[in-house]
């Protein structure tokens, strides 16, 4: 009989300020450090936490490319914390508009990444989507990676399934409509929470997977994130979450 084996989980959430990279991965060694004390094996951050969610038209200095200074110094800290790292950024394509790009770092290794391939309404005149669906497997746990919008296309979650992934990590940055003087937390809150429950809960019972969320969080200069982290299991039951909207991590464990 195959013994079981238990994984630690980090879920951050992060308020990642537009194209402010130094101030973002100021916040990253912080929330990895912390992680890592806290002995997690696998610590997830929110879709673009390095460069922010940005107008790429905007803020073109934060457009950058897989070997930036940026990303090798998250691979460094993977290997610093002896840590599996799942980070976003915004990927410059020299073929044409940017990708949204999520990569795993274990170990001081770069594994690999995926462009988030749902690009629909407002983020189609800024970014192009991926088409590929890479697994990655570290320390025994075969898992794939989402990104926000690919929440509402249940066949990238039943790909990863029949790859054989046991968990998908959803990253997010769903910005919030609304005056940011008026801002109900509340309501973006639940909003993005009930989006979750409602789809992710569902794929995880259609598939057998975990799926667990990492959502940006907070202020930036000129948009807000709702935050919230979560874990389902291969039952589609949410069997961890963050209390609100604040900043933090969630920690829960998975058994393979």
């Amino acid at each position: 009989m195959k013994q079981q084996s238990a994984l630690k989980i980090a879920l951050i959430q992060m308020r990642s300020e537009k194209a402010d990279i130094d101030h973002n991965l100021s916040s990253m060694r912080k929330y990895i450090s912390e992680s890592s004390a806290n002995g997690a094996d696998f610590i997830c951050f929110p879709e673009m936490n390095i460069t922010g969610y940005i107008d790429p038209a905007k803020y073109t200095d934060a457009i950058i490319s897989i070997d930036h200074p940026a990303v090798s110094e998250v691979v460094k800290l993977s290997d610093i914390y002896s840590s599996c790292v799942i980070s976003g950024f915004v990927e410059h394509n020299p073929g044409g508009k940017p990708y949204i790009n999520q990569f795993v770092a274990y170990n001081g290794k770069l594994l690999g990444s995926y462009r988030k391939k749902t690009i629909k309404d407002d983020e189609e005149k800024w970014f192009s989507p991926g088409d590929q669906q890479p697994i990655f497997t570290v320390s025994g746990l075969t898992f794939g990676l989402s990104v926000c919008a690919d929440i509402d296309d249940p066949k990238i979650f039943a790909e990863y399934a029949q790859k054989g992934a046991t968990i998908v990590f959803e990253s997010a940055a769903p910005g919030l409509y609304g005056e940011q003087e008026t801002r109900n937390w509340y309501s973006g809150f639940h909003w993005w929470r009930s989006n979750c429950m409602d789809k992710l809960g569902k794929y995880a019972a259609d598939h057998s997977l975990y799926i667990g969320v990492a959502t940006q969080a907070g202020r930036t200069i000129d948009e807000d994130f709702p935050g919230g982290g979560y874990l389902f299991d291969p039952l589609g039951r949410c069997t961890a979450e963050t209390r609100d909207w604040s900043e933090g991590i969630l920690y829960s464990s998975i058994t393979i």
